[in-house]
């Protein structure tokens, strides 16, 4: 997605050598460890005219070129040279309207409807993606809980609607919703047939149209949004699979949710819309404005918050987050949580199902319970991020879940009922009776636990799955627990001072409160996120005065995680799967200079020397994604870089047109006549072949219009921090080292990466691994002998259990040196590779 847009050109009346030209650049940089090679000025810079056919050729070139690299797998956007093409084609448009007032005189009414048009074409995009946002989240809202009902028993009114519908204003069933059977093991046993069938049927259509539907989609976002690509990851094929498959996973009852996958379908339908616009199909800035766009609508119809999506965009997403890009953030959330809103998909008014409004305050002695539930939030998210990883799942869920009354039914439903105070008539299974209170308690505690593990099984199956809400409802239900022992405590002892602030003859503590920080305790810990936890609580309950134990509970969390381990899920599984993303929100003190982590010898191109089928054997034999010119072999004095998309288009462009013989002379560098100037960051001036020989057979070629002359280049002293901050601020896809000239090496991405793990690992001696390995021991051993036993009894049909290896350590400690320099068929960044990684 490298495309190199053609720039101008100008001809010097004295042309220097190309020594003597370098030699000036050297010295012009002497005072500063980072440069960008130095270049004159274009002819727009000076205020001459384009050449139209000059430009049309450009245009054609850059287009051609673009288009190859569009669909290059596994490689990452250098924004420098996008930014560039960027001004490149303002500067163009610019021009052209001049010449349009020079040839006119003025602009006639359609002239201006379409630069209307272009001008408003933005938020034309982002109104079309945020009203199918909304109406496919609505319409996946509606199926969900007919599905997850479906499992219970069905509505003899009509078929197609769910338990609450059928039973419209009851409080607790109605004649018209039967079960299945009033033999309770034929429930149960119907409830595991279901369960099985929607979970086959979601995982089949993953595996067979959309493997990349599987899982969350949140990390691999956050990667293709920072400019890795994936193809396929945002199609049209994936946004159907998820869309189909979602609600069969989560009726299923894995303890997986809709709130991850919410992100991804809402940033598959950006990115769909959003390339059938020429202006962002062009331009991957614009894109990612888009993408990040979507990614905030995702949780705001996922939530109920359109305010609490714009920050999770901010704080988790997107690693460029400018002014613009909040704004298209907040005018999509709008657009897409009107719409939903407008659905009413619940016919309740309420966007979600488990929106609470509480009318009590809450008691300072509340806040050692309150800290209790943050701490349990940052243990929960360290636990299952450090387990998850090495379970293989089974269909275990359906088994576990129908006895617990809290796992039977859809977690936005359990969610729904922890939540609500016990006034007001609403009572499931007797949850606020006192009598039951103790049995409650155990039920709860029951369900956090075997929730947890289910979790933990249930993550790494290859279907749509969301880790939010399960963790919430896990968060929840721990926290209606403590707020019911809170209550006990209180009601046992009514008169301690401990509860003095308690007013006579009104409910004192209120469990629902327990059970919603819970829920925010959990999400956060998980997640590793701060404020956009805080104002999703906020939505969601509507209550301004549990802001401060909002802030509080996530304020522990937030501690506690960062105690146990840094980054939250999403950024874990970035690391398992070896993805090139160096995080904004990390800040690292190594003391080395970037020449101990830069690839010291790599393939260099001399700027003449080489023959044709020299160039082709080098493209043959290696798989880099780019190669710095050099003036000599041996000298290694820098000249530029070519990228590998670039040096195979020009060198099928020389064979189409000029026929040339495998032993013509290759030039990188212009060897004669005028030298082409440069504007900095810009790519190649217009690119023809016909002044290089008019007769066939042609015996040498000229490839310096193709190479950029102005890479960033740094010193080879420069600290290892700053090479990492160019790349989080600049996102250059290659970093040249250079001294006095000289090239040294080159740098990427993954290379800070891979420094940055093992400075890490170094640093983590004392692992508790031969722990973890006994545990997973005993673990693989009780799968072994389930499966055993479920193979005999089976006949060999079921088999549990299998590939249940501890898969290698998370990093790219031991991949390949594959990145954004390598090919993109090379080392650890396969197709296939991806996906057999759990999500």
């Amino acid at each position: 997605m490298n495309r190199r847009i053609s720039s101008i050109s100008i001809h010097s009346p004295l042309p220097p050598t190309r020594r003597s030209s370098y030699a000036t650049s050297v010295a012009s940089r002497r005072n500063g460890n980072i440069s960008r090679r130095l270049s004159s000025l274009s002819t727009a810079e000076h205020g001459e005219a384009l050449d139209p056919e000059t430009t049309a050729a450009d245009e054609t070139v850059a287009e051609e070129i673009a288009e190859i690299k569009r669909y290059e797998d596994f490689t990452t956007i250098d924004w420098v040279q996008d930014a560039a093409r960027e001004n490149q084609r303002r500067k163009a448009r610019k021009v052209e309207r001049a010449g349009f007032f020079e040839r006119e005189g003025r602009l006639g009414w359609r002239r201006k409807a379409w630069e209307a048009y272009d001008a408003g074409q933005g938020w034309i995009v982002v109104t079309l993606i945020g009203i199918a946002i909304g109406m496919n989240a609505a319409f996946l809202n509606i199926v969900t809980e007919w599905l997850s009902d479906v499992k219970l028993g069905y509505c003899t009114t009509a078929f197609y609607l769910n338990e609450s519908f059928c039973c419209w204003g009851a409080e607790s069933g109605c004649p018209e919703w039967h079960r299945w059977s009033s033999f309770w093991p034929l429930n149960y046993f119907l409830y595991i047939y279901f369960a099985g069938l929607l979970a086959f049927c979601s995982a089949h259509l993953v595996k067979s149209y959309a493997p990349y539907a599987a899982g969350s989609g949140i990390s691999e976002i956050k990667c293709i949004i920072a400019g890795f690509v994936m193809k396929g990851f945002l199609g049209f094929w994936t946004l159907l699979i998820k869309t189909l498959a979602m609600p069969l996973s989560i009726a299923s009852g894995l303890s997986v949710g809709k709130e991850g996958p919410s992100v991804h379908y809402a940033v598959c339908t950006g990115n769909v819309i959003s390339r059938l616009f020429d202006k962002y199909r062009r331009n991957a800035a614009k894109t990612r404005e888009i993408l990040s766009a979507c990614a905030a609508a995702g949780v705001a119809v996922a939530f109920g918050s359109p305010i609490g999506g714009v920050l999770f965009s901010l704080e988790e997403m997107s690693n460029y987050f400018p002014l613009k890009t909040m704004w298209r953030s907040y005018y999509c959330c709008l657009v897409a949580t009107a719409v939903l809103a407008a659905m009413n998909p619940f016919r309740t008014g309420q966007l979600v199902m488990f929106t609470v409004r509480y009318d009590r305050s809450w008691h300072f002695f509340e806040l050692p319970f309150y800290i209790l539930l943050g701490v349990f939030g940052g243990l929960y998210g360290a636990f299952v991020m450090k387990w998850h990883l090495r379970m293989q799942a089974f269909l275990a869920t359906a088994i576990l879940c129908y006895p617990n009354m809290f796992l039977r039914i859809d977690m936005t439903e359990s969610m729904e009922i922890l939540f609500l105070e016990c006034e007001g008539g609403h009572d499931y299974d007797e949850l606020c009776d006192k009598e039951n209170r103790w049995v409650v308690v155990f039920t709860l505690f029951c369900a956090t636990l075997l929730r947890t593990l289910l979790v933990i099984l249930s993550y790494g199956c290859k279907v749509p799955a969301g880790i939010f809400v399960p963790s919430m409802a896990i968060g929840a239900s721990f926290g209606r627990m403590v707020g019911i022992l809170v209550q006990a405590l209180y009601e046992a002892f009514p008169d301690a001072a401990f509860f003095a602030a308690c007013e006579p003859d009104v409910p004192c503590i209120t469990p629902g409160t327990y059970a919603f920080l819970g829920a925010g305790a959990a999400l956060s810990g998980i997640m590793h996120i701060t404020v956009s936890v805080v104002v999703i609580l906020f939505e969601l309950t509507g209550a301004l005065t549990y802001i401060l134990p909002s802030m509080i509970v996530v304020g522990v969390t937030k501690a506690v995680a960062d105690r146990c381990g840094k980054g939250g899920i999403a950024d874990r599984m970035i690391w398992f799967n070896g993805f090139p993303f160096l995080d904004n929100k990390e800040e690292h003190t190594f003391g080395v200079p970037v020449s101990t982590t830069m690839t010291s010898k790599p393939t260099t191109l001399p700027a003449q020397g080489l023959t044709i089928r020299d160039v082709e054997r080098i493209l043959a034999e290696t798989k880099y994604q780019g190669f710095p010119v050099v003036d000599d072999p041996h000298t290694k004095i820098l000249l530029g870089y070519i990228g590998r998309t670039e040096l195979r288009y020009a060198l099928e462009r020389a064979k189409r047109q000029q026929m040339v013989r495998a032993n013509a002379r290759c030039f990188f560098a212009p060897h004669d006549g005028p030298r082409t100037a440069m504007t900095p960051s810009a790519t190649m001036p217009s690119v023809s072949f016909d002044d290089m020989g008019d007769t066939a057979g042609s015996t040498s070629v000229d490839f310096s219009k193709f190479v950029d002359p102005t890479p960033l280049a740094v010193h080879p002293q420069l600290p290892l921090e700053t090479v990492m901050e160019l790349f989080k601020k600049l996102g250059p896809r290659v970093i040249l080292v250079e001294y006095h000239g000289r090239l040294t090496g080159l740098v990427t991405v993954k290379d800070c990466l891979k420094y940055q793990f093992q400075a890490e690992a170094h640093e983590n001696l004392k692992d508790d691994s031969a722990g973890q390995d006994k545990l997973w021991g005993v673990i693989r051993q009780v799968a072994e002998w389930t499966g055993k036993k479920l193979g005999t009894y089976s006949g060999g049909r079921l088999r549990l259990g299998e590939g249940m290896s501890p898969p290698p350590s998370a990093g790219l400690e031991g991949s390949g040196r594959a990145d954004d320099e390598r090919a993109s068929d090379g080392g650890d960044v396969e197709l296939e590779d991806r996906r057999h990684v759990p999500r």
